[in-house]
C-alpha cells in the first residue's frame, strides 16, 4: 500500500502529521488478530501540565513544540513500531512485544521515550524543561485479547503514573480496572450493523490436551465495517451494551454459529461444539430458554453441540431465580455450560455445585508463566484438584508458549485454548485450519501453531 493512500485510509492529526487513535487500535489488534504479525506491546505517554504551555508562550508555540516532541518519538522508534496522535502533548505507542524479559525490555524503551521528552527544548531564547508520564500494557496482561483492551489498560497505567507524580511510570497489572472503552458508535450505526450481517464470529479453536483433537471452538464477536474494516468488540460492546442492543446481538451470534456448525458438518469436518457468551441480562431473560430451543430446532442441531458460557461472576450472584432456571433447563435439555473467567469472580464451591456446569474455564491470569512460576502452579493445581472432585472439566485461557502448554499437561488440566493453538480466525479461513490440525495431530502430539 503506497504512503498516501496509507494517509488516506487513516487520517492524521493536523498539528503532528502523525496517524490518530484508530490506526492505533487497528495496530494493536493485528497483533492479536493476524498470524503473520508479532503481538504488540501498548504504551501512552503524556506531557505534564501541557495545556499550560499555550497558555504561557502561545498556541503557536504549544503547537510547535508538539511538532517537535512528535518527530523526536517517531525517530527513536523502528520502522515497524507505531507512533500515534491521541490528544493535545500525549502519544500512543505500539512496539513489538519482545521474546524475553518484557517488563524490563518495556521499561527502558518507556524511559528512554521519556528522557527525550525531558531534553531541554529552545523556545524564544530560554530553555524549556518538560516531563512526561508513561502508563504502558504488555499484551498477555490485556483484560480481553483485543487492541481496544490493551489501549485501555495502558491508559489506566498512564493514570496511575499520573497520580503518582509528575514523570512518573506505570505498567497496567490486573488490579488496576481498565478505563472504559470511548465510542463513537450510534444506535442506528449498531442496529445496522446488527441487522445486515457485518457483526460476525470469528472461531478461536479448543483442543484436549491429551490427545490434541479439536474439542470445540470458541466464537468472539468482530465487526465487518464498511469502511474501517475488522472491528475489535472492545470498540463497540459498551455502545451495544449502552443501547440495549446485547441480546439482540446474542441472537446474531447463535444464527451465525448455528449456520457455521451445518457448513462443518457439510464439508465433514468434525468440530464436536461452539461456545457462545451469555451477559446476565440475556440469562436474566425468561423466555431465553424457549427461544435456544426454537433455534436448535429450526437448524436441526442437537444440544449438546452449543456450548453456553457463563461469567464466574454471575454464578456468583446466585440469587436470580431466572438465571438458576435458564441455566439449569439449558443444561437439562443437553446444551453444555461453561464457567468462563474462573477465578476472578469469587464463586463458591456452593454456587458451583447449583448450576450443572461441564467445565469451568481457568482465567488467563492464572495461566501466564505458569510453567516458571511457582506460584501460579499451585493455584492453578488447586483448581484442578477441585474440578476433578466435582468431576468438571478444566480448560484453561490464554495458553501461548510450549511451556505452559507442556506444564498444563503434567497438572493434569484437560483443555487448553489460546494463541499456542490458534488466534481466532474468520469463518473462511476455519476449514483450513481444521484440516491442517487434524492431519498434524494424527501424526504427532502435542501440536502447537506458534502465533
Amino acid at each position: 500500500m503506497t504512503r498516501s493512500s496509507l494517509k488516506d485510509r487513516w487520517p492524521t492529526d493536523p498539528v503532528t502529521d502523525l496517524p490518530q487513535r484508530e490506526r492505533l487500535i487497528n495496530m494493536l489488534d493485528t497483533g492479536f488478530e493476524d498470524p503473520e504479525m508479532k503481538e504488540k506491546t501498548c504504551l501512552v505517554i503524556e506531557v505534564d501540565a501541557f495545556p499550560n504551555l499555550a497558555e504561557h508562550y502561545g498556541r503557536d508555540a504549544q503547537d510547535r513544540i508538539e511538532t517537535q516532541l512528535g518527530e523526536t518519538l517517531r525517530s527513536m522508534l523502528r520502522v515497524t513500531d507505531l507512533i500515534c496522535s491521541l490528544d493535545r502533548g500525549k502519544f500512543g505507542v505500539a512496539i513489538d512485544r519482545a521474546a524475553r524479559a518484557d517488563l524490563e525490555v518495556v521499561l527502558q524503551i518507556a524511559s528512554r521515550l521519556q528522557s527525550a521528552i525531558t531534553t531541554p527544548i529552545e523556545l524564544n531564547e530560554t530553555h524549556l524543561h518538560l516531563t512526561a508520564s508513561v502508563g504502558f500494557a504488555l499484551p498477555q496482561r490485556a483484560p480481553e485479547a483485543t487492541g481496544e483492551s490493551l489501549f485501555q489498560a495502558a491508559e489506566s497505567a498512564l493514570q496511575s503514573a499520573q497520580a503518582a507524580g509528575p514523570g512518573s511510570i506505570r505498567a497496567f497489572s490486573n488490579g488496576m480496572a481498565p478505563r472504559a472503552a470511548a465510542t463513537n458508535h450510534s444506535e442506528a450505526e449498531l442496529t445496522e450493523a446488527l441487522e445486515t450481517g457485518q457483526m460476525l464470529p470469528w472461531f478461536q479453536p479448543q483442543v484436549c490436551l491429551r490427545t490434541g483433537r479439536l474439542t470445540g471452538m470458541e466464537a468472539l464477536v468482530r465487526w465487518n465495517h464498511p469502511k474501517q474494516g475488522w472491528i475489535a468488540p472492545g470498540a463497540f460492546l459498551p455502545a451495544l451494551t449502552q443501547a440495549g442492543l446485547l441480546e439482540r446481538l446474542s441472537e446474531v451470534m447463535l444464527f451465525e454459529c448455528l449456520t457455521a456448525i451445518c457448513a462443518w458438518d457439510k464439508q465433514g469436518l468434525e468440530v464436536p461444539t461452539i461456545s457462545i457468551n451469555l451477559s446476565s441480562a440475556e440469562l436474566s431473560n425468561p423466555k431465553l430458554f424457549e427461544k435456544i430451543r426454537w433455534d436448535l430446532d429450526r437448524f436441526d442441531v442437537s444440544p449438546e453441540r452449543l456450548t453456553l458460557e457463563v461469567l464466574e461472576s454471575v454464578i456468583a450472584q446466585g440469587e436470580d431465580d431466572v438465571i438458576v432456571r435458564n441455566i439449569n433447563a439449558l443444561s437439562r435439555m443437553g446444551c453444555n455450560i461453561d464457567l468462563d473467567d474462573f477465578g476472578t469472580g469469587h464463586a463458591s464451591i456452593a454456587h458451583i455445585r447449583r448450576f450443572c456446569l461441564n467445565r469451568i474455564k481457568i482465567d488467563r491470569s492464572f495461566i501466564t508463566h505458569i510453567d516458571t512460576d511457582p506460584d501460579q502452579q499451585n493455584m492453578v493445581a488447586a483448581i484442578l484438584t477441585m474440578a476433578k472432585q466435582l468431576e468438571i472439566r478444566a480448560l484453561a485461557e490464554g495458553v501461548e508458549t510450549h511451556g505452559e502448554y507442556a506444564k498444563l499437561g503434567e497438572l493434569g488440566c484437560t483443555d487448553v485454548q489460546g494463541y499456542a493453538v490458534a488466534k481466532p480466525m474468520p469463518m473462511d479461513v476455519t476449514s483450513l485450519w481444521i484440516k491442517n490440525h487434524k492431519s498434524t495431530s494424527d501424526r504427532s502430539h502435542p501440536v502447537l501453531k506458534h502465533a
